[in-house]
């Protein structure tokens, strides 16, 4: 048995890898940044910040909807001409975002973006996957994932500081000067390889896969919009149903399908996929919720709301050493049982919330919520992919990264139905009951999803 001993990077792969941590950052940031900026935006947009969830569904949803294209383009053109291409695209369309006059101006944009980050983060992966030795690849992925963690930590109140001292304009504009070095930078030290022998792009696939994609996160975000009918919202969904179960027939059924369907045969990742989607939609919409509850129901600064999700990220860098031990300890099955239940429990915790709440208190909780988070995403991840076989591992990656994307899309979607839906139903002076009902709801979503990990064989272990 032979055993692969992980290496430093070598000095000349060292570009390589920050170029790629250039195009992580920008990627992380731009999903985090916005988020304590909205009722800012809202207001300078004069639309009301509860209609405003649409920027960030617009984004996530164009990554998830483009993820699949990735890697086929790398391969048919080359690694550089499409991480150029992606540079390019994000850059461009920050200054669209950053020159948007309204809002429809403002989401046209944010889902060119979305396109350039679906690019961006696959496509640096494969090209440290392809171009640096295996014995450095660990470490290499090690630096990078460092840039995906400053992102989240600096996003939320670099977008309250910005929007504080300057206009919400320049959360997007931000980012013109590292898409120019960034591109500069491919041109210079990134290779153009691509495979000799590319197999034909699934397009009908692919067009089934966005329409399912988008059918279902804009009929859920539209349902209780009052710019739009419940016809045009159910109209949504069952166009999303219908295509869903159209591609699932067409993986089945065709040899170059995007994600075949044998993955599904395998058990463990099947439930993974599946938990991973429903233990996701009420985790990924907190960093949207929360800061709007703090600026909206309790009246804080966009500054200070986005200082007070800080504490969130660094329970997620404090769960990193623990996660495997833990997971080592009891197995994957109790692990995911327990910690999705305590997931789904911190979640509706959140709703005994108030402006009175002391501070301490309030960072504890996130604190405790991004410890639990973190654990969760990374014990259902490595479960996910643990058994695939080699030859599906690739396609299987990419199927959960665009399923992660989706059920953050579509987590969004949800949290602002929710919040609209009670809004209308609770005749308070206040609106925090809304926000209250909001956070419940998610978090029995997430305790119910414990159901899908019982699944979980008893002598699965790491």
């Amino acid at each position: 048995m032979t055993t692969t001993t992980h290496q430093a990077v070598q000095p000349e792969f060292r570009l390589l890898v920050f170029l790629v941590s250039i195009g992580f950052f920008m990627q992380a940031l731009d999903t985090t940044i916005v988020n304590t900026a909205i009722p800012a935006m809202a207001v300078q947009l004069n639309e009301n910040p509860l209609q405003m969830h649409g920027v960030i569904v617009a984004y996530v949803l164009s990554v998830a909807a483009c993820i699949p294209l990735s890697g086929w383009l790398a391969d048919r053109f080359g690694i550089r001409n499409i991480y150029l291409s992606a540079m390019v695209i994000f850059s461009l369309a920050s200054l669209g975002c950053g020159l948007s006059q309204n809002l429809e101006q403002l989401l046209f944009f944010r889902v060119i973006q979305g396109i350039g980050g679906a690019l961006l983060m696959p496509v640096g992966r494969l090209a440290l996957l392809k171009l640096i030795p295996r014995s450095q690849f660990l470490s290499a992925m090690s630096l990078m994932s460092l840039a995906g963690l400053l992102g989240p930590l600096m996003g939320p109140s670099l977008g309250g500081w910005l929007v504080e001292v300057s206009t919400w304009h320049w959360i997007f504009l931000i980012n013109i000067p590292m898409g120019i070095l960034g591109m500069i930078m491919t041109l210079k030290v990134m290779p153009n390889q691509k495979e000799p022998t590319v197999k034909p792009f699934d397009l009908s696939g692919f067009i089934l896969l966005m329409v399912a994609m988008v059918g279902l996160s804009l009929g859920i975000e539209n349902i209780a919009s009052p710019q739009y009918s419940h016809w045009v919202s159910l109209s949504l969904l069952i166009v999303g149903v219908i295509a869903t179960c159209s591609y699932a027939y067409h993986a089945h059924s065709h040899q170059n399908a995007l994600f075949h369907g044998r993955l599904f045969r395998y058990k463990l990742y099947s439930i993974g996929v599946l938990g991973n989607f429903f233990a996701r939609l009420g985790s990924n919409a907190i960093p949207f919720l929360l800061p709007l509850m703090l600026q909206v129901a309790f009246g804080f600064e966009p500054f200070i709301t986005g200082l007070m999700m800080i504490p969130a990220v660094l329970g997620s860098l404090f769960s990193k050493p623990i996660v495997r031990p833990l997971i080592q300890h009891v197995g994957y099955r109790r692990f995911l049982l327990t910690n999705t239940v305590l997931v789904g429990l911190c979640i509706i915790s959140f709703s005994l919330m108030t402006a009175a709440t002391p501070l301490w208190l309030k960072v504890l909780h996130l604190f405790i919520f991004g410890t639990l988070n973190s654990l969760q995403f990374v014990g259902m991840n490595t479960f996910t992919l643990k058994d695939l076989p080699q030859q599906d591992a690739s396609s299987g990656n990419s199927f959960l990264s665009m399923i992660m994307m989706l059920s953050m899309s579509m987590g969004v979607a949800l949290a602002g139905t929710l919040i609209n839906t009670f809004e209308q139903h609770f005749t308070t002076a206040t609106i925090d009951p809304a926000f209250h009902a909001t956070l419940i709801t998610l978090g029995c979503i997430n305790i119910i999803t414990a159901i899908v990990f019982w699944q979980i064989p008893k002598d699965t272990t790491d």
